[in-house]
């Protein structure tokens, strides 16, 4: 928590008008950039850096330190300034590298990329929706190591801050996640809105005119303004203001905080301050001399910094880690003294690792039918409850159906939320997303991002088109999230061609780093999760059916353990050739087991391939894909309830694809499946023909 006393000296001043100046610099030595708002705010960024957060320049991963999301991505120079200013591995060769080839100052903000950087912000609202997600991990995590210390009071609690922009509340995703933050009463998230009401198109009234302290209040936050402009008549920052609205902020424990910051962007710059075209394009020679002028720096001098600059906020920087170190570490300390095996869970999963023989608790199906992919995925997490508690997740709004609450599990809720269903607190587990998948999806990736708990978040398949942005940027930065997609295909059935997806697998296989994963039956379910957990560098989409799927018998077919590799044969020809090579995804795969019998009738040899993962099995030598799939063996046919472009580059020039690339209909599922063709029947024909096409 922010100390009582506020301090501003010349230095401080001069520190903020370093990197205003800074900021212009860099966006004209490269020529493009967003220059007005890093100017404006950096007074804002600086008193939190430098007055308020807990944090270690010289260990950004520090566990004791509080998050900083700049959601506002575009203005990424507004971050990279205080990282250079407080010695957290960004240097002026740096900021002078900015938007260019291999710099560690990309145009956007980008986890892992640059120390120091949370989360990547790059389309707006992302970065607030993933920092309610990073403030629901940190309650998660006092709940798992420190339950008995109240809350604040435990060297697990830390604050959340984000600064975001008129474009990031204009965005949905952040309505959803903050009603969200609203209902959780996560009084440990407080957020700095900069309203400037600029953005691309110049003045935000043309399509931004709401009062948005009217709206926060009605999602159950706690709302401040901090007015620079002093309603228009006189412009002057006041950086203690907005300091003791930030320690205001941090005293309301049961809500999250907006600070209404009002600044002209681009100021003090003589013509471009408050212009549209600051907030995206360089000032120029002659705007930036003014700038400089104005601020009492040479015109003459890019990227001037003066040493002792530097070295104060770099002195000063230091030794409040120290301070802060000292005062959290002897917590820490009495904490893993008393802590027991929660120490030992830390470690753990610190190190993001699983214990020893995790995966015995993984169920192992039997023979029965009728057994949908959902529900024997709700079966593996019951099971994965008590020996994984990093594991928790649930749903937007369709727990029933997507099975994706941990039977017996506390719900993660304050008191006055719980429901007569959903029970529990605010250490609980057991996620309700509301009917928001967008936020749902960055709350994920927010949470996955801290390293220690391991989450999961489910919906419908075709629904992932919604929270697409959100799966895209967990890809992007390695974040092990875990997105729960069920009613897979047209066996949805009765609901109709709204909720039947059809190109969104091959949509989604489309993202480079992203895992789909579609088992065929119950054990290939519990796998899929086993591959999916032991992998923690990466996100991954676990494709479920609605429908009942028969259980393969293991001791007649191969061993479901084969779905860790991407793909294997599930059954051999049994005429010992291998003719032509059938290879099914999910609920499919069943027709081409049947397909495999009615072919061996009239002596063609068909060898069954279950493919629940073209990633995983492509991530495999060469040697072992063909003895999959071998490249002599012409003759191929894909079977998949879904669009089958992308089958051509698998099956080749001679084989066929089983699919469906149209939109589906309202009627029973499996009257849909015969319908459309997608069965036995159709698998052996699309067989005959790629055969054929080899003579």
């Amino acid at each position: 928590m922010a100390s009582q006393s506020f301090t501003w000296t010349e230095l401080d001043q001069r520190a903020v008008d370093t990197t205003r100046a800074l900021a212009a610099d860099a966006v004209q030595k490269v020529g493009n950039g967003h220059p007005g708002t890093a100017i404006s705010l950096a007074p804002a960024a600086y008193v939190l850096f430098n007055k308020v957060m807990r944090f270690d320049p010289a260990e950004p991963r520090w566990v004791g330190r509080d998050r900083f999301v700049m959601s506002a991505g575009h203005s990424s120079l507004t971050h990279y300034n205080q990282l250079f200013l407080t010695g957290g591995g960004v240097e002026l060769d740096d900021l002078k590298a900015l938007r260019t080839w291999d710099s560690i100052t990309p145009g956007h903000p980008e986890f892992g990329h640059t120390d120091g950087i949370e989360v990547t912000t790059g389309p707006l609202g992302q970065g607030l929706a993933s920092a309610v997600g990073m403030a629901y991990n940190a309650r998660r995590e006092h709940g798992l190591f420190d339950p008995e210390t109240p809350q604040g009071e435990s060297p697990f609690d830390h604050f959340v801050y984000v600064i975001a922009g008129d474009g990031c509340l204009q965005e949905g995703i952040t309505s959803e996640a903050s009603s969200l933050a609203g209902t959780q009463h996560l009084g440990n998230l407080i957020l700095i809105w900069d309203d400037n009401q600029i953005s691309i198109e110049d003045d935000t009234n043309i399509a931004f005119n709401e009062d948005v302290l009217k709206r926060y209040e009605a999602y159950g936050w706690h709302t401040q303004t901090v007015d620079w402009t002093n309603g228009g008549s006189d412009y002057k920052e006041d950086p203690e203001a907005l300091y003791n609205a930030i320690v205001e902020a941090q005293k309301v424990t049961d809500q999250p905080s907006i600070i209404r910051l009002s600044t002209i962007i681009a100021w003090p710059a003589p013509k471009a301050q408050g212009t549209g075209a600051a907030h995206g394009s360089a000032l120029g020679a002659d705007e930036i001399k003014g700038l400089k002028e104005n601020l009492g720096l040479d015109p003459e001098k890019d990227f001037q910094v003066d040493d002792e600059v530097i070295d104060y906020t770099r002195g000063n920087a230091a030794k409040r880690a120290a301070e802060a170190r000292e005062a959290w570490q002897p917590a820490f300390d009495s904490w893993r003294e008393n802590a027991g095996e929660r120490a030992d869970l830390f470690d753990r999963l610190i190190k993001r690792e699983l214990p020893e023989g995790w995966e015995e608790a993984l169920p192992v199906f039997g023979t029965e039918k009728g057994l949908a992919t959902r529900a024997a995925s709700g079966a593996v997490l019951t099971a994965l409850a008590p020996v994984l508690p990093e594991l928790w997740g649930g749903s937007a709004d369709l727990a029933g159906s997507n099975n994706t609450t941990m039977k017996g599990e506390p719900s993660f809720l304050p008191e006055d939320r719980q429901s007569e269903l959903f029970q529990g607190n605010i250490y609980g587990r057991t996620l309700h997303f509301g009917i928001r998948e967008h936020a749902m999806g960055a709350i994920t990736n927010g949470i996955a991002l801290q390293g220690t708990t391991r989450p999961y978040a489910g919906t419908f398949l075709v629904f992932s088109d919604y929270m697409r942005g959100a799966v895209r940027l967990a890809a992007l930065m390695g974040a092990p999230s875990t997105f729960v997609w069920t009613h897979d295909s047209v066996g949805v059935g009765e609901d109709g061609p709204t909720h039947q997806p059809i190109e969104h697998l091959w949509a989604l296989r489309a993202i480079p780093g992203l895992d789909i994963v579609r088992p065929a039956d119950a054990n290939e379910t519990s796998y899929a999760w086993r591959g999916i957990l032991e992998r923690n560098d990466r996100p991954a989409g676990l494709v479920l059916s609605r429908q009942g799927l028969p259980v393969f018998d293991r001791d007649e077919f191969a061993s479901a353990e084969g779905v860790l590799k991407g793909g294997y044969v599930l059954a051999d020809s049994p005429t010992g050739t291998v003719d032509v090579v059938l290879i099914g995804t999910g609920s499919e795969v069943q027709h081409a087991v049947k397909a495999r019998e009615e072919l061996a009738k009239e002596g063609i040899g068909a060898r069954v391939v279950s493919m629940p993962s073209l990633e995983w099995f492509n991530e495999q030598d060469a040697e072992y894909r063909n003895s999959v799939i071998p490249t002599d063996v012409k003759a191929r046919v894909s079977v998949e309830a879904g669009a089958t472009f992308g089958w051509a580059g698998i099956v080749g020039d001679r084989g066929r694809s089983v699919g469906i690339d149209h939109y589906g209909a309202s009627a029973d599922g499996a009257l849909l499946f015969e319908k459309f063709g997608i069965n036995a029947e159709a698998v052996v024909n699309a067989a005959r023909e790629s055969l054929d096409s080899l003579k």
